[in-house]
């Protein structure tokens, strides 16, 4: 994960859109998925051994089912949104709310995750482990030097990604082409490192891997801005879900094989420290450090224009607060300054909790809320070929597309399965508590519209709440628009 896409409600006029094709929508993929995570997932699942890459090659066949139903959803939306956009026009708003939701959480952890991987860096350059609170300043100063840079406005977000995005494939490159060169197989350790089941492993590790597919979603929530998205989009997602794929496979078993599995188990700069293995020196691993450390802090300038980004599009639909549509040079402010602090705010708490592995127990929450809005895309799209509506389903592509929908459904189960408790509880009550931000929202929304106000009924025959006393209407079909009449009174 790395730049931010676009979203549903950004100011994008029609002049502007569908300006890019299949190589720049595959390239927006490529670029968002591989981010900041990569430089320290190996460490992450080596307590695993080898058998992570087992779960590396089921997660991309997940991640390609996934791909693959954006980009059919894609093709009978083919509007700017994704997620949001296939809960809300399958589900409601309460559900286009909750892909919203747990998505904006999706991102600010992921924040705080990226400022945890990018301190581990930095500690090849200036020491800062040696110290609870030092480790904890620089992490902070991590997250909220990208805050200041989009407030700063959009052209100094512009400029660091430009920088960030040559320099991140940099190193990956050297480790993935060098490491074969230097490559021994004692290194890579056990196959089965733990005390869990294969399955466990597999689950587990797998979790901690998503992390580093996030953003397969991007030219499915950037639809709008694609040329010819019914068929650009769902290519563009494969396409870019592969070459990521390909390229940290390589990454992955370079390290894996140039690091000893000791080593790699406590190593908080994997791909450092396999540069100084390769060099036999320090600084080719300080060079490295030096660009994984550009690399992640421009994933976190991207990311956090994209945190800032989904709770203004959710409030220009009247799902959030309408203090999240305030923009400045371009920037959603109230946005940045509002994720800034509660990655902060998590980033402390999980740093003084307890002495397990901060990156992981972040990674893994966001293992969970990344899930929803996937799980609610993939129920979306059995919805619509349940329903039987003839304009957003091929009937030529009903089987092939039932399979994959409910593919990627179970492989979303799976995912949350393999976070485990301390996620799903953490992930749960981050979720729960938009609950009461819907209600309010709601609530503020239905005080607001006038009697006469056009409706949309959830199911056929439905009674719909009127905005005065003694209204009601039935629906004909299924979100079809209906005025509100005034009904006798008894």
């Amino acid at each position: 994960m790395s730049t931010a896409p676009t979203l549903p409600g950004s100011d994008t006029g029609g002049q502007h859109a569908r300006r890019f094709g299949l190589p720049v929508a595959t390239a927006l993929v490529m670029g968002n998925i591989i981010g900041g995570g990569i430089f320290l997932l190996p460490a992450s699942v080596a307590p695993y051994g080898t058998i992570s890459l087992v779960a590396f090659g089921v997660l991309t066949l997940g991640a390609l089912a996934l791909a693959l139903v954006f980009g059919r959803l894609a093709r009978r939306h083919p509007v700017t949104g994704g997620p949001y956009v296939y809960a809300r026009e399958a589900f409601g708003d309460f559900a286009g709310f909750l892909a919203a939701w747990s998505y904006w959480i999706t991102t600010w952890v992921s924040n705080a995750a990226l400022a945890v991987a990018a301190v581990g860096y930095l500690d090849v350059l200036v020491p800062v482990h040696h110290s609870t609170a030092a480790t904890l300043g620089a992490a902070l100063l991590v997250q909220w030097l990208p805050a200041c840079a989009n407030l700063a406005g959009t052209r100094y977000v512009g400029a660091v990604q430009v920088v960030a995005t040559v320099l991140k494939f940099v190193p990956l490159l050297i480790v993935a082409v060098g490491g074969f060169l230097f490559f021994d197989s004692a290194n890579l350790g056990p196959f089965r490192a733990g005390d869990e089941s294969a399955l466990g492993a597999v689950s587990a590790s797998a979790a901690i891997l998503l992390f580093s597919y996030l953003g397969v979603e991007s030219a499915a929530v950037s639809a709008g801005e694609v040329r010819d998205p019914r068929r650009n989009v769902g290519r563009a997602t494969v396409l870019g879900t592969l070459g990521a794929a390909g390229l940290y496979l390589l990454t992955m078993v370079s390290v894996l094989g140039t690091v000893p599995h000791d080593r790699l188990v406590v190593s908080t700069a994997p791909f450092a420290d396999s540069v100084d293995l390769m060099s036999g020196s320090t600084w080719g691993g300080a060079a490295v450090a030096c660009m994984a450390l550009v690399s992640m802090l421009g994933a976190l300038n991207g990311w956090t224009l994209l945190s800032a980004q989904t709770p203004y599009a959710a409030a220009r639909d009247g799902l959030f607060p309408q203090v999240f549509t305030v923009k400045r040079r371009g920037v959603p402010t109230v946005g940045v300054v509002v994720t800034v602090v509660l990655a902060s705010l998590l980033t402390v708490y999980n740093y003084t909790a307890g002495p397990g592995g901060v990156f992981e127990a972040l990674v893994l929450v966001t293992t969970f809320t990344a899930t929803v809005p996937y799980l609610l895309s993939a129920a979306a799209q059995v919805y619509f070929l349940l329903s039987g509506r003839a304009d957003r389903v091929r009937g030529t592509r009903l089987a092939r597309d039932a399979v994959l929908a409910l593919a990627a459904f179970g492989f979303s189960l799976w995912l949350v399965a393999g976070s485990g408790y301390a996620a799903v509880y953490q992930g749960v009550l981050f979720l729960f508590a938009g609950v009461l931000v819907y209600a309010w929202m709601a609530a503020r929304k239905r005080a607001a519209a006038p009697a006469g106000t056009v409706v949309a009924a959830e199911s056929p025959g439905t009674v719909v709440a009127a905005e005065s006393p003694g209204t009601v209407v039935v629906a004909e079909a299924p979100g079809t628009p209906v005025t509100v009449n005034q009904a006798p009174e008894a």
